[in-house]
C-alpha cells in the first residue's frame, strides 16, 4: 500500500513560515499515528518568479496533478506589483485552481469561543458560529471570455465576463448538497438573478438539483442582501452556495465575522480521481502578509487547519482531522496567541515556531 502524497508550495511571504509548523503536525502523525506522507515541495508565486520567470513551472503543475493533495501557503508581494499581468505571482494560484480542475471551494467561517470578542460583531452574534461557505472556483467572471483592456471610442475599455454553463452550475451545487446533508441540511444559493441572466440560470440550475435532495431546506437570497445578513444574524446560515466572483467576497466577509483571518482554512476540491480521491488543493484564507514576514509573528492555526482539511476531505482520515482541530482549539481556550489575537491580560504572546509547538503538545496530550 503506498503512502498518501503530498505537494507543498509554502509560496511568498509568510508562507514558508506557517507552512514549516505544517510540517511538525505532518511529522507527528507518521510518529504518533502511524502514517506517513510522501511529501515533495516545490516553488510557487514570486518565489517561482525569482527562479523560473514565470510564477508556476510546467514541471511543478505536473506535479500537482499526480499528487493527491496540494498544500498552498501564501503568495504576492509589494515586489512584484509592477510585473506584467501575465506573471504576477497570483496567475500561478489561478493555474493550479484552472487547469486542476478545482472547481469547489469550501470556505468555513468557524467562531472558535475562545476568539468571540475578536469579531467586530458582538459576542452573542458570533459565538458558536459554523458556516461553510462554498464557492465555484473555475468559472464565471474571473475566467469568462472575452476579457482584457481594449481601445474604443478613442478611449481605453476593460472587459471581464460572467459566463457559467449548466454543468458548472450544477457539479458544484451536488458538492454543495453533500456537505449539506452531511451538516444540518440547510442550504442557502446566493446570485443576482434580479439584475443577471446568469443569476437566472444559477438559481434554475440549483433549484433543479435541489429536487434530488429532497432533505435538504433549500432557499436562494440576492448575494447583497447576502452580505447584509451575514453581519446581521450570521448564524442563521449552514451552508451558502454561490458563484466565484461573490464566493470571493462573501467568504471573506464571513471571515471577518471570526475575529481573523489567520484562523481560517480553505479547500478546494475538483473531480475524484483513479483512486477515489478528489483532485484538491488546501490553503489558508490570509494572504502572504509581507509586512510581518520573516519576523516570527504569523498565526500557523489556518494552514494547520487547512492540513486538517485535507486529512478530511482527501485522505480519508476524519478522526485525526478532529484530533488536530481540538488542539488548535484547546491552545486558544488555554490563551496562547500570535501577535494577530492579542486583545485582553491573561493570554501568552507566542511566536510563529512557539504556537506549533504548543499545538504539538496539545496533540500529545489527546492520546
Amino acid at each position: 500500500m503506498t503512502n498518501p502524497s503530498l505537494l507543498i508550495l509554502p509560496g511568498d511571504g509568510i508562507g514558508p513560515e506557517v507552512m514549516a509548523e505544517v510540517r511538525k503536525i505532518i511529522d507527528w502523525i507518521g510518529d504518533k499515528r502511524g502514517v506517513s506522507f510522501d511529501v515533495s515541495e516545490d516553488l510557487v508565486g514570486g518565489a517561482a518568479y525569482d527562479k523560473h520567470g514565470v510564477p508556476l513551472a510546467d514541471a511543478t503543475m505536473a506535479k500537482a496533478q499526480e499528487v493527491d493533495a496540494v498544500l498552498l501557503g501564501a503568495v504576492g508581494g509589494p515586489q512584484y506589483d509592477d510585473l506584467d499581468f501575465s506573471v504576477k505571482p497570483e496567475r500561478g494560484l489561478l493555474r493550479l485552481r484552472k487547469e486542476m480542475d478545482l472547481y469547489s471551494n469550501l470556505r468555513p467561517a468557524q467562531c472558535f469561543d475562545a476568539l468571540a470578542d475578536f469579531s467586530s460583531l458582538k459576542k452573542d452574534i458570533v459565538a458558536g458560529l459554523d458556516i461553510m461557505i462554498v464557492r465555484e472556483l473555475t468559472s464565471g467572471v474571473y475566467f469568462g471570455e472575452p476579457r482584457g483592456i481594449f481601445e474604443e471610442g478613442g478611449e481605453r475599455v476593460g472587459i471581464n465576463t460572467q459566463r457559467y454553463t449548466e454543468t458548472e452550475i450544477e457539479r458544484g451545487a451536488r458538492s454543495a448538497f453533500e456537505l449539506a446533508m452531511k451538516r444540518n441540511k440547510r442550504l442557502c444559493s446566493m446570485e443576482k438573478a434580479n439584475v443577471m441572466e446568469s443569476g437566472i440560470l444559477w438559481r434554475e440550475v440549483v433549484t433543479r438539483v435541489g429536487k434530488e435532495y429532497p432533505e435538504v431546506e433549500l432557499s436562494h437570497m440576492y448575494a447583497d442582501n447576502g452580505a447584509m445578513q451575514l453581519v446581521r444574524a450570521p448564524k442563521q446560515f449552514d451552508v451558502i452556495y454561490t458563484d466565484n466572483l461573490f464566493g470571493d467576497i462573501l467568504s471573506d466577509c464571513a471571515a471577518m465575522l471570526t475575529g481573523s483571518l489567520g484562523m481560517l482554512p480553505s479547500a478546494s476540491l475538483g473531480a475524484p480521481m483513479a483512486n477515489g480521491r478528489p483532485k484538491a488543493m488546501y490553503e489558508p484564507v490570509h494572504g502572504s502578509a509581507p509586512d510581518i514576514a520573516g519576523e516570527g509573528k504569523a498565526n500557523p492555526c489556518a494552514c494547520i487547519l487547512s492540513f486538517a482539511m485535507a486529512l478530511r476531505y482527501s485522505f480519508d482520515m476524519g478522526a485525526e482531522a478532529d484530533r488536530v482541530e481540538a488542539a488548535v482549539e484547546k491552545v486558544l481556550a488555554d490563551g496562547v496567541r500570535t501577535g494577530d489575537l492579542l486583545n485582553d491580560a491573561g493570554v501568552t504572546p507566542v511566536t510563529t515556531s512557539q504556537m506549533g509547538d504548543a499545538v504539538i503538545a496539545a496533540l500529545n496530550a489527546s492520546l
